[in-house]
């Protein structure tokens, strides 16, 4: 996950998907005279459809199964090309791709507050419950059985590094140390380069493609699926990539409508 917190995004106000989306249970603060807001003075109900999707569907459950099953399964593959004396390791990012903060970004939405901003984000480093993404337990444990160091490289932030490694020991990852867990400092590429400079790294984990490539971070949508075609051949091989709707650079793109008029048969 990339927090985006530097770049202080803020969504454009989409009228129409705000009344469709204000359904989402309790976004509705009161206001200075104890009244719920209008439906355009809440513009992050927008986040509601994603949100929802990422936290509470099935097809998401399933998405994030199924990539740590094929992780699971080319990573014994990895581990079994590798030289006998090779040191081995895993980078992974943790928010929305080890664990789930789905319920902070509900709670704001619920209070009619942008959590793109990340202003609430301390908080919930420091006294939050994330939990597992499906399949990450499993996934990280069989690594650890295997030999292979694992990293977790997240933008989380240094002052709250020890909320952070003790929330990951009490889901009960593997390999929970301080000097495996690389929080926002150095950009992400330094960090994992020291990783890379002390193992041979066979496998990186995240839900953003800032996650694997320094390439992807800043660059436009249009760059970053060039990029995506570029590297084409690490996608399921050792660029393991986990479903997140609620967040990314792709937030305020324009949407490519069908030209036709409008019709609406009964």
């Amino acid at each position: 996950m990339t927090h985006w917190r530097m770049m202080n995004i803020r969504k454009i106000t989409i009228g129409t998907v705000a009344l469709a989306a204000l359904a989402l249970a309790g976004c509705a603060p009161a206001g200075d005279e104890g009244e719920a807001p209008a439906a355009d003075e809440c513009d992050v109900v927008e986040h509601a459809m994603g949100l929802r999707w990422q936290q509470q569907s099935a097809e998401a459950q399933a998405l994030q199964g199924q990539a740590y099953h094929f992780a699971g399964q080319r990573l014994e593959e990895l581990v079994a090309e590798a030289e006998d004396d090779a040191d081995l390791a895993i980078i992974t990012d943790l928010d929305e791709t080890a664990v789930d903060n789905t319920e902070l970004l509900a709670r704001d939405v619920a209070e009619c507050h942008d959590y793109s901003v990340w202003d609430t984000w301390d908080h919930w480093e420091r006294e939050g419950a994330a939990t597992l993404i499906p399949g990450a337990l499993a996934f990280f444990e069989r690594a650890d059985e295997l030999g292979v160091s694992v990293y977790y490289v997240s933008d989380r932030t240094e002052e709250n590094h020890g909320d952070t490694v003790a929330m990951l020991e009490k889901l009960e990852l593997p390999q929970v140390e301080d000097d495996r867990v690389l929080l926002l400092g150095p950009p992400k590429e330094e960090r994992r380069a020291a990783v890379q400079a002390e193992h041979e790294v066979i496998m990186q984990l995240g839900d953003t493609l800032h996650d694997f490539d320094a390439s992807f971070a800043g660059a436009d949508l249009e760059t970053q699926r060039a990029l995506v075609e570029e590297h084409a051949d690490r996608f399921g091989n050792d660029w393991i990539v986990l479903p997140n709707a609620t967040y990314g650079s792709w937030e305020d793109a324009e949407l490519r409508a069908w030209d036709a008029p409008l019709e609406i048969e009964e």
